[in-house]
């Protein structure tokens, strides 16, 4: 049998006892119960948290209200700065760099998603608005390093913009949707690893 290094010996030798010592604490346990235990033991000797990600993130609210373009991180689009990604994709509706601006100043998503429907469209817009979506949404988890962490803990998880509202081009409601953002979500976080 190969020896370990020292620090893995010790490593090892420190967990044993702090496995031990949980042993003494509540009595005899199941043997499957200390093997759980000893891959849980953290270096500090708690318990560490699970570091694994969820198969599907399904929703993008609570820990993962991140995801959401909502959640308030700085975007660069085209050279304007803007609160949120749902700020930058709003305002690119248009080519008007006025109305740009105006929306970029509004002072909630909500409020930019309602502007940026009340806008006349260019033209092209049917044929821009995914490579809009993936520019901001690489622009917010580029620019924004704890973000960027964030993403990248997530995993191989399937990330689906599970929603209420009905929208099932960028999402899915009721089961039934495209998971575009999802999609782009996740082309994000494969060339944030590479």
């Amino acid at each position: 049998m190969p020896k370990l290094p020292r620090r893995a010996r010790t490593s090892s030798a420190l967990a044993n006892r702090r496995i031990r010592g949980y042993v003494g604490h509540v009595g005899r346990l199941p043997f499957t119960f200390l093997i759980l235990l000893a891959g849980c033991v953290s270096q500090h000797g708690g318990i560490a948290a699970p570091t694994t990600a969820p198969t599907k993130i399904d929703r993008f609210a609570g820990e993962y209200r991140f995801l959401s373009n909502f959640y308030p991180a700085t975007v660069v689009y085209e050279g304007l700065t803007y609160p949120d990604s749902e700020h930058a994709y709003q305002s690119a509706k248009t080519l008007n760099m006025d109305e740009r601006r105006r929306i970029a100043a509004l002072p909630t998503p909500a409020e930019a998603k309602r502007a940026g429907e009340a806008l006349k469209y260019r033209a092209d817009w049917p044929q821009v608005k995914y490579q809009v979506m993936l520019d901001c949404v690489r622009d917010k988890f580029t620019r924004n390093p704890e973000l960027r962490a964030k993403l990248l803990a997530t995993g191989n998880s399937y990330l689906e913009e599970g929603n209420t509202w009905g929208d099932r081009v960028w999402g899915v409601y009721a089961g039934q949707g495209t998971n575009w953002l999802g999609k782009i979500l996740m082309q994000v976080r494969t060339e944030l690893r590479n």
